[in-house]
């Protein structure tokens, strides 16, 4: 019992890694405790571990399928890995053991984001009227409200989740939602703060090169921070799609897909295929860009980058400029303003 307190003293105090070693220790001791497996879980998904907690929530669902402790922490895993047919069975199995929880509520959230955010949100604000001290709740509504352009509401819902307790995401959410109200003096502080609260977390370090890529004249600090990122984690994959849209922006085309390739190696990763194939289709290499795109839908038949890309790519292959305004618009326009003028007269 007090290995297990000092563990959780550890993750309190934002030491996650001595956190994670007392508890690794622990399970040692007691191999298949859903308990110290799930305090791993979460604490991975914290610091932003994703594949390992994804297999730790996943041990304890076969060990015991009626749990519901945490399993929304799972549920926004299972959408960063965009594992949707997981995701729906998850949040089925949960309303059956008991729809009352707020990790449900949470569940219910996510897995409403992709179809409907406005309803996503709502089950993320049930979740906070149910308990306001969730977590993941206010870190669900934090998203979708970015997700809706809410961007004032979404720094407000992470900082509540911030003043709950240090979280990698919260200050994700806290210094994309500044980014995109242009108050970059706020998101840097945001980033910095992770950098205090998680010290050698490539995490972290990509967030502050966030910022500072931002706007042009940081793009040489944010090359830094992203290659200091990459030294320190060098599997990053999504430090590396920064940099690799760094070399593209600065018009390092050949740079961006040396970098990306070495991945491929590993990694099938339908983001990863998407930065190649936008970056290819950028070199006017356009069936090395189609190859990418078709593989990125093959990983994930979801992917709206790739579908989007493709559409465009596609039209590019026809000769067709892709922002040119569909047929369709045109005569829409037309008649609107033909109408328009009829009222008038």
């Amino acid at each position: 019992m007090q290995r297990y307190a000092e563990a959780q003293c550890c993750v309190a105090s934002n030491d996650y890694k001595g956190g994670l070693d007392l508890f690794a220790e622990l399970l040692q001791r007691f191999p298949s405790n859903v308990h110290i497996l799930l305090e791993i879980a979460k604490v991975e998904a914290i610091i932003g571990k994703n594949d390992e907690a994804i297999l730790n929530f996943e041990k304890v669902r076969s060990i015991d399928p009626y749990i519901v402790t945490y399993m929304d922490e799972y549920a926004l895993l299972l959408k960063i890995k965009s594992d949707f047919s997981k995701l729906n069975k998850l949040v089925h199995d949960l309303l059956d053991i008991d729809a009352t929880r707020v990790e449900v509520c949470v569940a219910l959230s996510v897995l409403w984001e992709r179809k409907d955010k406005a309803r996503g949100l709502s089950f993320a604000e049930k979740s906070l009227r149910i308990d306001d001290r969730h977590i993941p709740g206010h870190l669900m509504k934090g998203n979708l409200c970015i997700l809706l352009g809410r961007h004032d509401a979404a720094v407000t819902a992470f900082r509540a989740a911030q003043e709950l307790r240090p979280d990698l995401r919260s200050y994700q959410g806290l210094v994309h939602s500044n980014l995109a109200l242009s108050k970059t003096k706020e998101a840097l502080h945001a980033a910095r703060e992770a950098m205090k609260a998680m010290p050698q977390s490539a995490k972290a370090l990509k967030l502050v090169g966030d910022v500072h890529a931002s706007n042009s004249g940081g793009r040489e600090k944010a090359k830094k921070f992203y290659e200091s990122a990459l030294r320190l984690e060098p599997g990053y994959l999504t430090a590396a799609l920064a940099l690799a849209e760094l070399h593209v922006v600065e018009g390092r085309n050949g740079e961006a897909v040396a970098l990306l390739e070495r991945y491929l190696k590993d990694w099938a990763d339908d983001s990863l295929h998407v930065k190649l194939a936008q970056v290819f289709a950028t070199a006017n290499l356009l069936q090395d860009a189609l190859s990418h795109y078709q593989a990125a839908l093959r990983i994930n038949p979801y992917n709206e980058a790739a579908k989007k890309g493709l559409e465009r790519l596609e039209k590019q292959m026809k000769g067709v400029d892709p922002d040119a305004p569909e047929e369709d618009e045109e005569n829409d326009v037309e008649d609107a303003e033909e109408q328009e003028e009829a009222e008038l007269l």
